[in-house]
């Protein structure tokens, strides 16, 4: 990379990171320490020609067998793909989801799978992309939040919306084992609730779709992410459509929750998904790959590195200067 390429560079990493500081301050994430560097809001109630849309929700739920003594589930799960600017650690992640034909869920899920894996590109002759081999799993259990606690909190954002009955909520999660993500590179992050029948009920879960009509200012831009964060066309009245490379899927599990850090488990059926109507838009949303609503979060650089980031761009920018002159 030459002088001047990695001076451009340099500038958008700088400016990023900075955007990221200032959107997770004001977001007032749970740890105060902790920045974005992927987002895919929500669709809670967006305004489409004149009709308000609140989304819906994809089964994403794994049931535990009595009959077998070690943790072992089955089920549906959900997954989508990300990819983000930075060579720096997922601590903390956000999603939205809803107990599937109920208002509220006074028992709740307790426990979640979250997992980080490979990404199987679509082939060449036509076809999806979908996940791969697990790099890094964990189960996160419903408590208190502190750094690494490997715990979630479940906050009810939104009422019953009118069309499904259902309420909105948002799940914030400390990873115990925070996941190493390369910048540039297409991973997919699946989340499924493990419900217990005998404990919990016979609960649904399902993960919230995201709101298309805003761009993810953090996803990669880099020509190694083919699409990446783009423009996927607009609706009748001009209402953009943004997307990020490919279909969210879903897909039959099996797991074996035996380890920490990297659960064994197995995934079929691999299933693209699009946006539905009259939920999530007007009829032509149908047309449309979805995405689901999460974000990813990491530690802010210690004060001193920040400094040194910063003199070491303007150092280089001048460095690029002189050459010019």
């Amino acid at each position: 990379m030459n002088a001047k390429s990695l001076s451009r560079s340099l500038v958008t990493l700088l400016a990023t990171l900075l955007v990221s500081l200032v959107a997770g301050a004001a977001l007032a994430d749970p740890l105060p320490d902790e920045i974005l560097k992927f987002r895919q809001v929500p669709m809670v109630a967006t305004p489409i020609e004149g009709v308000t849309y609140f989304g819906h929700d994809e089964l994403s739920t794994a049931y535990r067998d009595p009959a077998v003594p070690t943790p072992f589930y089955s089920g549906t799960f959900m997954a989508d793909d990300f990819a983000d600017r930075f060579d720096t650690p997922v601590v903390h992640v956000r999603w939205w989801g809803s107990y599937l034909h109920q208002q509220t869920q006074a028992a709740g899920v307790k426990e979640f799978l979250v997992s980080f894996e490979k990404d199987v590109p679509a082939p060449p002759t036509g076809g999806f992309s979908h996940p791969g081999e697990p790099l890094l799993s964990q189960v996160v259990k419903l408590g208190p939040l502190a750094p690494m606690s490997g715990t979630f909190t479940e906050t009810l954002i939104r009422g019953p919306d009118p069309l499904l009955g259902e309420a909105l909520y948002e799940y914030n999660a400390e990873l115990h084992c925070p996941f190493p993500e390369q910048r540039d590179t297409v991973y997919w992050l699946k989340i499924v609730a493990l419900v217990d029948p005998q404990r919990d009920g016979p609960l649904e879960w399902g993960w919230h779709n995201r709101d298309y009509t805003i761009p993810d200012p953090f996803a990669s831009t880099s020509p190694l992410v083919v699409p990446g964060e783009h423009l996927d066309g607009t609706l009748p009245d001009g209402t953009p459509i943004y997307h990020f490379q490919d279909d969210a899927v879903s897909g039959s599990i099996v797991l074996n929750v035996l380890e920490d850090c990297l659960v064994p488990l197995q995934q079929t059926g691999f299933v693209p998904k699009n946006y539905l109507p009259p939920f999530d838009g007007p009829t032509p949303i149908a047309n449309h790959s979805k995405d689901l609503a999460f974000e990813l979060h990491t530690r802010v650089p210690e004060p001193s590195s920040i400094i040194l980031l910063l003199l070491g761009g303007i150092g280089l920018m001048g460095l690029v200067g002189r050459k010019r002159s």
